[in-house]
């Protein structure tokens, strides 16, 4: 049935809630980077790995949810779980903890930026996510801005640490997480600190099994605690907020607005001494900027069609989706909760992103 609009149908701009979890997400990565560089100096790429994700799985164990307020992983999720793991926990920060030694912190920054470029491609060929002419445009932007930055960082004088196969390292480290993120995205409506649990649990094992068969060397006290807060902040707090930003508007927007991160990597590692960016990075943080505030004023709005759905996942009956979740409760809860429930086929307009409600196609 046609419903007709309403004032508690969600925003005008429904991308800004996405936009800001993502954006949080990509501080918090971002700053991670360089740190990684200064406290995994001299050890093994797989120790480096492992204390990261451990460090991620405390914090995930620290925030889990009630099953009444957050769903649950299911066995089904096994599986997907493991790839993501493999990618996420395992792949990726391996490759990043071995190209951090062999090229600077900036250049290793400015790489991820191509992280991006892979979620939004992958999210529109698997998932279908609409991709229309801004967020086209925003795409384009924050890859000519890492453009820029990286032709910056090739103008500078070649520091004594830069190598080729550092750069191509950390490219295998954006590549990874790039399938990792698409994967996630089916993992989105479950507790995101449980996902990070379960996710760093599984690459924390591998990992430290990798770096016991390979005989790395064992870490100092310090190095070993400020890699576990690293972790814990850039790798756990950062993917929790990233799974509840692909919640709110979709993998293809999340993995841009993200792509922000690169940018605040290389200004920290500048703070912390590293001279090697120009005027191109400049360039650079303008153009992925104008990227970032594109997504955020995104206003998306179509007659679509909304087909019945079961599922579970965390809502409110307030959070300005009232049409879709028509069920009541005794007594009617006020804050966020979960539960397995219906919603009803219905055709509307309204603006919206790609979340868990409106993965119609284009």
């Amino acid at each position: 049935m046609t419903q007709p609009s309403h004032p508690l149908l969600p925003t005008r701009r429904p991308a800004i809630r996405g936009g800001v979890l993502a954006l949080l997400a990509a501080l918090l990565f971002g700053a991670s980077t360089p740190l990684v560089q200064r406290w995994g100096a001299g050890l093994g790429p797989f120790t480096t790995a492992a204390l990261l994700y451990g460090g991620a799985a405390v914090m995930g164990a620290l925030l889990r949810q009630p099953a009444a307020r957050e769903a649950r992983l299911q066995r089904s999720d096994g599986v997907r779980l493991i790839w993501v793991a493999l990618f996420g926990a395992v792949l990726g920060p391996v490759a990043l903890a071995w190209g951090l030694q062999h090229t600077s912190g900036t250049g290793a920054s400015l790489m991820l930026t191509l992280e991006a470029v892979f979620t939004a491609l992958l999210a529109g060929w698997l998932y279908g996510e609409s991709m229309d002419r801004r967020v086209w445009a925003a795409v384009a932007l924050l890859l000519a801005g890492g453009i820029a930055l990286v032709l910056d960082q090739g103008a500078q004088p070649a520091a004594p640490q830069a190598s080729v196969w550092g750069l191509l390292a950390v490219l295998v480290a954006t590549t990874a997480w790039g399938i990792d993120n698409t994967l996630s995205r089916a993992l989105a409506e479950r507790d995101p600190a449980q996902v990070v649990l379960a996710k760093s649990a599984l690459g924390t094992g591998a990992t430290l099994a990798l770096a016991w068969l390979t005989r790395e060397p064992t870490p100092h006290w310090h190095a070993g605690l400020a890699l576990l807060a690293v972790g814990a902040t850039g790798y756990g707090l950062s993917l929790r907020f990233y799974l509840l930003a692909q919640r709110s508007f979709g993998a293809a927007r999340t993995g841009s607005v993200y792509a922000f991160a690169p940018f605040i990597g290389a200004a920290l590692a500048w703070w912390l001494g590293d001279r090697s960016g120009g005027w191109g990075m400049l360039v650079g943080c303008l153009l992925m900027g104008a990227g970032v505030v594109l997504h955020l004023m995104e206003a998306h709005e179509h007659e679509h069609v909304h087909e019945r759905l079961v599922h579970e996942h965390a809502h409110r009956h307030d959070d300005g989706h009232h049409l879709h979740h028509l069920h009541h409760h005794e007594p009617m809860p006020t804050g966020a909760h979960s539960h397995r429930h219906e919603h009803e086929p219905m055709q509307h307009s309204h603006p919206h992103v790609p979340d868990a409600h409106h993965t119609h196609r284009h």
